[in-house]
């Protein structure tokens, strides 16, 4: 049979090349539809997981309303519904990352386009900082941080240095935000130790009217705090010092007390609590303490609300509400009243505002109704030295002080000295009142010198014809009136304010009115049911011992010839302005840093009862109940044994002085 070669007909050649187009476009369809998958694998899914977890949540939510929330109650919870969130999350960052980084090369390029001259302040390097994202930072990388300069503050390389080996180990740090980076340590060495700007604590006082006064005063020496802050740190190591929760309470200024201090404080009012109180506040802001402030009943209740209405007495469990509480004699009544038995786990936190004092012996409870001493101000049965004064008069109390503020600018500072002294005097009296029966002794100072005044109002009654009277004047304007003026004249009253020492910071003789008798509350009616039988030799009894001559001349004021000579002393001779240091701002600030970290509390006295931290104590009695008595009134200590009998109390003699134990 005879081969015959296979004929390739056109039906044939049509069949082969559908079919091997068919296969050709399957194999191509696959590898694009195989390419296609990869490229949007991350972009698909993650919305087909964004939609499937919203669907998600609803779906859960709607199932499990009324089931316990947890992690290990055995089923399909709400508490999924936070694993789920981290999806979302994750897309939320991604995004914000993206914006980021869209803001941060519009920056880049802005500067670069702005910058035309070398006048130009330049950005710090971005280059240099290492820049990570949220995987790293959740994987526990950390940020690198640049520093800004640390002049005036020599510890602060040492403490980021401390910080960044130690930080572990209190668990405060991480609540005040630290977690182990240079940024963060920067961040609480800042703020949460020494601060250096007062935004946190304008902010604060803003949202009070009655504090319109000391924010005010705060304002115009913030420049001299941050200097003073900077001055102490360079001085003395503030390292490792605990950040406490503390309490301020204004109970003067509560509508509940009555007072109108802050509504009078533009109006001739009395300043010296408002000052002092501002300058306590600004000492224990700029020391990085946490302060909450109190000037309502309702605001006190909601800061102690863990601990209103505890009536078993017993200790509130759990973290400190507060570990010091600063406050006044009636804050403390409200104080007490609104803790009820609660208010004696606190009595050791309390330091109390109290400006001419409170005596031992109107303190102790006991011996005070022993006595019939009929005060409302007293029988707290406190340690004395939780009393806090405005000037340095007694042992027993602690010497809280002020500041004597500087009202100048810069600029002013630079012209000042430029100020020519005129023949002129200044009157201390605000009050039209206190000028009453001083005639005759102006009169002796008007023979030598102009008399100038500063009286609140229109009433004029007992104001001589030829005062100059300014009106109540701003700080600013006042301090350039002390700066022209070369005698700053007392009137007796007030007692122991702070303008005698502003004048003297200002170059002006103060003089001073001795009291013949000394008032006390025996014999002064402003003494009297005030904790205290101390006695004033003068208007100002710390002018006349601490400072006394040139800057102060104590003269009767019955005598006419002393005031006269001691004028024509004062104007024969160059004052020059001087200002105890006690009373500047740094001085404040070592002060309260040394009470807050030093100061004992109640528990912190002996079982003895005997204060054995002031050995050296020359002529001076020491006890829990009694604490110091000076040595000139010790003989009358001695007549009185069986009355110090009723303490539990024996007196014997030491060498260093006459203590009392128990």
């Amino acid at each position: 049979m005879a081969f015959s070669p296979w004929k390739l007909s056109s039906q044939k050649l049509g069949f082969f090349l559908v079919t091997f187009g068919f296969i050709w476009g399957m194999m191509l369809l696959h590898f694009t539809i195989q390419q296609q998958t990869q490229h949007e694998s991350s972009s698909v899914l993650r919305e087909q997981i964004l939609d499937l977890s919203k669907r998600y949540i609803k779906a859960l939510a709607e199932e499990n309303k009324n089931v316990v929330d947890g992690p290990y109650v055995g089923t399909v919870t709400a508490y999924d519904l936070k694993k789920t969130l981290a999806v979302l999350l994750d897309n939320i960052l991604q995004r914000i990352g993206k914006l980021e980084s869209k803001v941060e090369n519009l920056v880049l390029n802005g500067t670069g386009a702005n910058s035309t001259n070398n006048t130009t302040t330049s950005a710090p390097s971005l280059g240099a900082v290492e820049k990570l994202n949220v995987a790293d930072l959740i994987n526990g990388a950390q940020e690198q941080c640049e520093l800004p300069p640390m002049d005036g503050f020599p510890h602060c390389e040492g403490k980021i240095k401390w910080m960044k080996d130690m930080w572990r180990s209190d668990p405060c740090y991480a609540s005040y935000g630290v977690d182990g980076s240079t940024c963060s340590f920067f961040i609480y060495l800042s703020e949460a130790e020494i601060r250096i700007n007062f935004d946190n604590l304008y902010k604060m006082m803003s949202r009070h009217e009655e504090f319109r006064w000391m924010t005010l005063r705060i304002r115009r020496m913030a420049d001299t705090w941050i200097e003073a802050i900077k001055s102490l740190a360079e001085k003395q190591n503030l390292e490792k010092r605990k950040r406490k929760k503390i309490l301020v309470h204004l109970g003067l200024l509560t509508k509940e007390s009555g007072f109108k201090i802050a509504e009078n404080a533009f109006s001739g009012g009395p300043l010296g609590e408002l000052v002092q109180w501002s300058d306590l506040i600004t000492s224990l802001y700029l020391l990085g303490h946490d302060i909450r402030i109190s000037a309502s009943l309702a605001e006190l209740k909601e800061i102690m609300k863990k601990v209103v209405g505890n009536r078993s007495g017993c200790p509130t469990q759990g973290d400190k509400i507060v570990e010091l509480i600063y406050i006044d004699i009636v804050g403390l009544t409200q104080f007490k009243k609104t803790l009820g038995p609660s208010w004696v786990h606190y009595q050791c936190m309390l330091r109390v505002l109290d400006s001419f004092g409170t005596e031992p012996e109107f303190n102790h409870a006991h011996y005070a109704q022993s006595k019939g001493h009929k005060t409302p101000w007293g029988k707290w049965n406190l340690n004395p030295q939780q009393f806090y004064t405005m000037f340095p008069h007694t042992p027993d109390n602690s010497f809280l002080g002020f500041v004597v503020e500087q009202h100048l600018n810069s600029s002013d500072i630079k012209h000042i000295n430029d100020i020519k002294r005129q023949n002129q005097s200044l009157v201390y009296g605000k009050v039209d009142n206190f000028w009453k029966d001083k005639k005759a002794y102006l009169d002796v100072i008007h023979t030598y010198m102009e008399v100038h005044g500063t009286v609140h109002g229109t009433s004029t009654m007992y104001i001589p014809g030829y005062v100059k009277n300014h009106g109540i004047l701003s700080g600013r304007d006042l301090q350039f009136l002390l700066r022209e003026t070369k005698l700053f004249v007392g009137l007796g009253f007030p007692y122991e304010g702070p303008a005698p020492l502003e004048a003297i910071a200002n170059g002006c003789a103060f003089l001073n009115l001795r009291f013949n008798p000394p008032k006390s509350s025996k014999n002064t009616d402003f003494f009297k049911g005030k904790p205290t039988l101390r006695e004033l030799t003068s208007q100002h009894p710390y002018a006349e011992v601490y400072i006394g001559k040139p800057h102060v001349w104590t003269v009767d004021i019955n005598d006419l010839a002393e005031v006269e000579k001691a004028v024509k002393l004062i104007l024969n001779q160059k004052i020059d302005p001087y200002l105890p240091y006690e009373f500047t701002c740094e001085g404040m600030l070592q002060r309260m840093n040394a009470f807050i970290e030093k100061q004992f509390c109640l528990h912190q006295v002996s079982e003895t009862g005997v204060l054995e931290k002031n050995p050296k104590c020359v002529g001076c009695v020491e006890g829990k109940g009694l604490a110091r008595v000076a040595y000139d009134k010790f003989k009358k200590v001695l007549s009185l044994q069986a009355e110090l009998s009723l303490l539990g109390r024996i007196v014997f003699w030491r060498e260093e002085g006459f203590m009392i134990d128990s």
